[in-house]
């Protein structure tokens, strides 16, 4: 592979919300570029990118899937992303190694929630974007009308590059801008495209929306706008090259359409990611750091060392573990040694594999710009960067957000224990949005996740995948217990059965201590009531005690014990005498200072569309959340709010459904604050 070869390849990824036809797109292409000799339908569950169970049931992508094609002497390798917002993750992944993106739209539906959560995923990582509005065929589409909405939401320059043809009310083909023409796809699987004259009844739309393109390139560009001023014509060949240029460097957002589903105008589509979308040549080199400090730069050169950045792993149940990677610079062969400056350890390749969603073909060699997945890596996880010894450069990794759903996930049976952490460790290796911990406080094994589908997806693959059954229920919370008041407490722990007892006596004073200051124990004996050897052991009896206090057994925090007095005897004291001493001292302070529960609470952190703002003030009131602050960004609404855990388990799912999944949010532990006596008899069911 050369430099010439080099400009001809398009790493793009189709993205969208959920049902916006990203799949039927992909399934058209690969067939229209001669890759599947057969079109196959989410419907019917043969598209060819969505093979998982799940998803051919479901009819939803779930896991991005990887595939390539050719196209006008191009090469396209194509990721097609899942639209729920459980599985942004995936979304997040791919744009992090992609060049560029085809934002799909449906006419009907317009600018959906997720389609803005994409849009600004792919701004994130400044990848250059090319629209398609998809479904012209429905009643009901509109494409002026998506793209008017399209510049609302997205406060950028965007603009058409062709306008719709209908006939008899059917959407039967597009015209062409630029090259101000008309195309039809012909034949019973719209293999054939034809060109041929603008109709009559859109030749002044068509002028129209021409002069509106060259505006909103003028506006981008002076020589442009000057040409304009002047009334000089723009020829087809500098509006083109004007357009991509726009495009590639995020200035400008062209728009196109079709119907996938009825195999209309996908080839033009085609023609669109070819000629519109930048080559690993004409994105900006990728930034890194050696021994995390010097800056280096890397550039898609095959004669450069090699870089490569591992953005997904998956689990086959052949092969074993396949590291989908993004070649930046340099070249590999299936036998490369090769370098996790992440890690700082070697690997070593046994396989280079090109995917076909989950066929698989081995190459023998592949170079910059490629997105292969690699087999026999050892130690790599997600977001590691790959390259040589002697240059080992670091790529930033991928940023995934937090999980922010949890359940508690116990094995059916005994049998299913060892398998089920196996498994469970698999599955968090693929997905790093899928977390996985045990729960000393409360016993549980807690699974963390996305949403509610992510989790059951998750807990559906343990059974297919791994024949492990779970059961799955609502975590614990994990409160906790202080004391009120400062009271005086008394332990005596005295056993006589012939021979050597046991003595042990001591005197506390137990207080409220701050915030956040666990258990506090402090000694003022004088005079030798009780011996030095001693206090230690009194000290290990009121930390062990305070691991499950007398109000539902949880820990006791934020408590000051003073050991003021107690006494021994010469023959039947020991440390176990007062070790014991020390527990029933703070029992009976607990029980005499009034103890109460502590619950945690949680800072939440949501941006909201202004739309929106009351419904989800009158959700977190509901759910005795405390609003800190609300900042305004645009048309978004920013708040700080302080809510507690056992509020907030099922909030994704119900700040999804008050706005139409158009906010988000963040959620991390802050503090504990005291459990309203409602809540407290609730709890201990007292």
């Amino acid at each position: 592979m050369d430099k010439k070869n080099l400009a001809r390849i398009r790493n793009i990824g189709f993205i969208a919300h959920i049902d916006a036809g990203k799949t039927t797109v992909t399934e058209r292409v690969l067939f229209y570029a001669g890759k599947t000799y057969k079109m196959g339908e989410v419907h019917e569950g043969t598209a060819v990118t969505d093979w998982m169970s799940q998803e051919k049931e479901r009819g939803i992508t779930i896991t991005s899937a990887a595939t390539s094609c050719s196209w006008a002497n191009h090469q396209i390798n194509i990721i097609d992303t899942p639209g729920h917002i459980d599985f942004t993750v995936e979304v997040e992944r791919s744009l992090k190694v992609l060049d560029g993106a085809v934002v799909i739209f449906c006419a009907v539906s317009g600018v959906e929630p997720q389609s803005e959560t994409v849009w600004r995923q792919a701004e994130k990582y400044h990848v250059p974007r090319i629209c398609f509005v998809n479904k012209m065929d429905r009643e009901g589409a509109d494409f002026f009308a998506v793209i008017e909405e399209m510049k609302e939401k997205f406060q950028m320059p965007i603009a058409a590059l062709q306008v719709p043809i209908y006939q008899d009310d059917q959407f039967v083909g597009v015209v062409d801008l630029i090259e101000e023409k008309a195309f039809y796809c012909q034949g019973e699987l719209g293999e054939k495209v034809v060109a041929g004259e603008i109709p009559e009844n859109l030749k002044q739309v068509c002028l129209q929306k021409k002069e509106l393109l060259i505006e909103k390139i003028a506006e981008l560009d002076d020589s442009t706008m000057s040409k304009v001023i002047e009334g000089q014509e723009i020829q087809k060949d500098q509006l083109r090259a004007l357009v991509r240029g726009k495009a590639i460097s995020n200035e400008f957002v062209p728009v196109f359409c079709g119907s996938a589903l009825k195999k209309k105008a996908v080839q033009q589509l085609l023609d669109a990611v070819c000629g519109y979308l930048p080559s690993p040549l004409e994105v900006k080199p990728v930034s890194g750091l050696i021994s995390g400090q010097e800056e280096k730069l890397v550039s898609a050169d095959l004669e450069a060392p090699f870089c490569a950045l591992c953005f997904k792993i998956s689990v086959d149940p052949f092969v074993g573990k396949l590291f989908y990677t993004r070649i930046y610079s340099g070249s590999i062969s299936h036998s490369s040694d090769i370098y996790n400056s992440t890690q700082r350890s070697k690997e070593k390749i046994t396989k280079i594999i090109k995917m076909h969603a989950n066929k698989q073909e081995i190459v023998n060699f592949a170079g910059a710009g490629d997105i292969v997945c690699l087999a026999g890596l050892k130690n790599t996880q997600t977001g590691d960067t790959l390259t040589i010894k002697s240059n080992p450069v670091i790529i930033e990794k991928i940023k995934f957000p937090e999980p922010v759903v949890s359940l508690a996930i116990e094995p059916k049976t005994k049998a299913d224990q060892e398998r089920l952490f196996e498994a469970l460790g698999k599955l968090a290796s693929e997905d790093p949005s899928f977390r996985v911990a045990y729960n000393r406080e409360t016993g549980q094994n807690v699974i963390s996740g996305m949403g509610q589908l992510h989790l059951a997806i998750m807990a559906d693959r343990l059974l297919r995948e791994f024949k492990v059954q779970a059961k799955v229920g609502k975590p614990q919370v994990a409160y906790r217990e202080t004391i009120t008041k400062k009271v005086q407490a008394t332990g005596k722990f005295i056993q006589q059965r012939g021979g050597q007892g046991q003595y042990g006596h001591v005197e506390f004073v137990m207080s409220p201590a701050g915030e956040a200051s666990g258990v506090v124990f402090e000694s003022k004996i004088k005079s030798g009531a009780i011996p030095k050897e001693y206090i230690s052991s009194v000290r290990e009896g009121v930390m062990e005690a305070a691991e499950s206090g007398i109000l539902g057994g949880y820990q006791v925090v934020d408590i000051k014990v003073v050991l003021i007095d107690g006494s021994y005897h010469d023959v039947d004291s020991s440390e176990l005498s007062f070790k014991i001493a020390g527990e029933l001292a703070f029992k009976e302070g607990l029980r005499k200072a009034s103890s109460t529960l502590l619950e945690p609470v949680m800072d939440l952190e949501i941006t909201a569309p202004v739309d929106y703002f009351s419904q989800v003030v009158g959700d977190l009131n509901s759910r005795r959340a405390k609003i800190n602050s609300v900042k305004e960004r645009k048309n978004l609404r920013l708040m700080s709010v302080d809510i507690p855990l056992s509020e907030s388990f099922d909030y994704a799912d119900s700040l999804r459904n008050l706005t139409q999944g158009r906010a988000s949010y963040t959620i991390e532990p802050s503090y504990y604050q005291r459990v309203p006596e409602e809540l407290l008899v609730k709890i201990l069911g007292i």
